[in-house]
């Protein structure tokens, strides 16, 4: 069977998948690194990380969907996604340098709104621009996409630890995540209606203030 996917919506189930795959290569011995490298790292500060992370998402994201929903057109959506993805995406250069638990902790802070303020805008844009009659289809691929993504790259990502530790893993979780970022670039012009050029994006974030 033939499927025919619109290019903003191929270009948002690619970029999650890209995304989502860097960080699968960390979530199952996300844990180990904490007890081994964090200083009083235990399942307390495992479970707070955790929470934390889950906690400020919830309680951002709504207000973050809020506020979309008042502007009109995709500008404001689409520099939530990028904006949001890409600082979700130097996170993990960050555990690059953490050792304490509050360290952590901020990091799991910007790690929520970020990943919030992304979500946002992507689930808007996605829904707007899905494929009358596919809605079933492509809300399918999207899930896919993450899920495979994340199932395949956590057997990949016990190995890296395994044989070049947590460092490594951590560069290659945000350069796939950097990538997730470039992936969304690509359809600047779809979504907005104007054509990509250096430093569009940071005014059209700008923009959104001046309103």
């Amino acid at each position: 069977m033939k499927l025919s996917i619109n290019r903003i919506i191929k270009y948002l189930i690619l970029s999650d998948l890209i995304f989502y795959a860097g960080w699968g290569l960390i979530n199952p011995i996300f844990a180990i690194f904490i007890v081994e490298k964090i200083q009083g790292g235990d399942l307390i500060v495992i479970g707070t990380a955790t929470s934390i992370y889950w906690i400020t998402m919830s309680l951002v994201r709504i207000p973050l969907g809020m506020f979309l929903d008042k502007r009109r057109g995709e500008k404001d959506d689409y520099a939530f996604t990028v904006l949001g993805l890409l600082l979700a995406a130097l996170i993990p250069f960050g555990y690059l340098y953490i050792t304490l638990p509050w360290h952590l902790y901020v990091l799991q802070v910007i790690y929520a709104c970020s990943m919030a303020m992304s979500l946002a805008g992507w689930s808007a844009i996605f829904t707007r621009n899905i494929d009358k009659g596919h809605e079933a289809t492509e809300w399918s691929l999207s899930a896919t996409g993450y899920s495979l993504g994340t199932g395949v790259a956590g057997i990949i990502g016990g190995y890296t630890v395994e044989k070049f530790g947590f460092n490594p893993t951590f560069i290659g979780v945000g350069i796939l995540g950097l990538i997730g970022v470039i992936l969304l670039l690509v359809i600047k012009q779809d979504v907005t209606k104007e054509k990509w050029v250096p430093g569009s994006f940071y005014f059209s974030f700008k923009e959104l203030f001046n309103k």
